[in-house]
């Protein structure tokens, strides 16, 4: 016997007129439809089908699902190019099966230090077009694994971890081991015998194996070991930064990147706070936008971008992590106004995490400099990681812009710019600490279809 069930949602968006001009309502219609059925054999069967491509019962047994999870410190832009590292080895299992890739929740992240804003089990679609993703590769929200799954197990976890030797002889070499672990692992026993931890805010989620495994090479070179050394249905990696990409910048890298699309919500807040405040739109830009990112293929310098300047200016942790190649502040005041002279730009917007007395002297210094400053409302409906995009969309659409040296923020900015189809010249910039005797700019990694 099969039972459908069916929600609608009306999410209403309310954007403050103060600031944007607007109320935005959106319609959300999920049509969930979960069945369960009873085989001959009396076997029960899951679901068993994506969020976007539904699969047979008879199938879905033979599905296997790849979960990941990430060091705990490493921030919002570090983990999306993680996950590009996972679609390249999904794109490897995928040679021989049928895998989705779980897409891991998001949450207590270091960055995200906005009080009294509930910021865990937060679902990729709150940031990202899930659809657009599953375009390249197949993947599901954790919630929608758990109700396939048949619950809140997973049966394998590997946690990944360099070799202690390190390079043998001075050779670096792609390799694989099941290994003693090396540090103290994260998970403990239950009075059941199941591994706990953290599993992304999730506490009834339990682990029935863990094991350690030394891991130096590329994301693929774990696909014979996902394939070959376990039976397991539900597999997971923890610290999953450990592997490199296969194929940097290559079209495999670019496809994954250019899929994760930004959610439609947040887009259209940058969208409304570019044409009231920076006189920008897509139109005047030439920064068309296929909501198909497959379809779209920008020309690189096809881009005119708004008239302003757009910045990225990282401080807090890094004016003692980075203190060579990170301005002063009135160091960077200065080169933007020598950037706005330059490109005859009278307006300039600016993301940064300055702690608030930095900000005023900012202000103070650069009175024409433009934020996105949502109101507490706005910040709980979208949570650090959507202010965080709004962000580098409104970035990312500036006639020219200057990031942070190594900032991810920054670097997410220059690939969004490449995929807009901008000169390479107005992108690739950062700033130059005032003590920096060789102050190199980004590379310019070209994108590749």
């Amino acid at each position: 016997m099969a039972t459908d069930r069916r929600m609608v949602h009306l999410v209403m968006l309310w954007l403050s007129p103060k600031k944007l001009f607007m109320q935005l309502i959106l319609l959300v219609v999920f049509v969930t439809v979960g069945a369960t059925e009873i085989s001959p054999s009396g076997e029960a069967f899951g679901a068993g089908q994506t969020a976007f491509k539904p699969v047979s019962a008879s199938v879905a047994k033979n599905i296997r699902y790849l979960l990941y999870d990430v060091n705990p410190p490493e921030g919002f832009n570090l983990r999306r190019d993680v996950f590009i590292r996972m679609a390249s080895l999904m794109k490897s299992l995928l040679k021989t099966g049928d895998w989705v890739l779980v897409l891991p929740p998001w949450g207590r992240l270091y960055h995200w230090q906005s009080p009294d804003i509930h910021q865990i089990r937060i679902p990729w679609a709150e940031f990202f077009d899930v659809p657009s993703i599953n375009r390249n590769i197949p993947v599901i929200e954790y919630e929608q694994f758990l109700a396939e799954s048949g619950g809140p197990f997973i049966e394998q976890v590997y946690v990944l971890q360099s070799y202690a030797e390190g390079w043998t002889d001075g050779k670096w070499e792609e390799k694989v081991d099941e290994r003693p672990c090396m540090e103290r692992l994260m998970y403990s026993h239950d009075k059941q015998g199941y591994f706990r931890g953290w599993f992304w805010g999730y506490e009834e989620t339990r682990g029935l194996n863990v094991t350690c495994l030394s891991v130096q090479g590329h994301a693929s070179i774990l696909a014979p070991v996902l394939l070959g050394n376990t039976t397991a249905r539900s597999l997971m990696l923890d610290r999953a930064e450990t592997v490199l990409h296969d194929h940097y910048a290559g079209k495999d890298y670019w496809d994954a990147r250019r899929s994760m699309v930004f959610a439609k919500h947040l887009r259209m807040v940058g969208d409304e706070f570019r044409a009231r405040y920076l006189n920008s739109t897509d139109e005047s830009d030439k920064t068309h936008y296929n909501e198909d990112w497959t379809q779209m293929k920008s020309k690189l310098g096809s881009a005119k971008g708004g008239p302003y300047l757009g910045v990225h200016l990282r401080r807090k942790d890094f004016i003692w992590g980075h203190r060579k190649d990170v301005p002063s502040l009135k160091g960077a005041v200065n080169k933007m106004r020598s950037i706005m002279k330059k490109h005859k730009l009278d307006k300039v917007f600016v993301a940064t995490d300055a702690a608030e007395e930095e900000l005023e002297e900012l202000k103070k210094l650069l009175p024409e400099m433009g934020r996105f400053e949502p109101t507490w409302e706005e910040l709980e409906l979208y949570k650090d990681g959507g202010v965080a995009i709004i962000d580098q969309w409104i970035c990312a659409h500036a006639r020219y812009f200057i990031g942070t040296s190594v900032s991810t923020f920054s670097f997410r900015i220059y690939e969004e710019r490449e995929i807009l189809g901008f000169d390479p010249k107005t992108t690739y910039n950062r700033f130059c600490g005032e003590k920096e005797t060789d102050c190199e700019q980004p590379t310019h990694w070209k994108i590749e279809y």
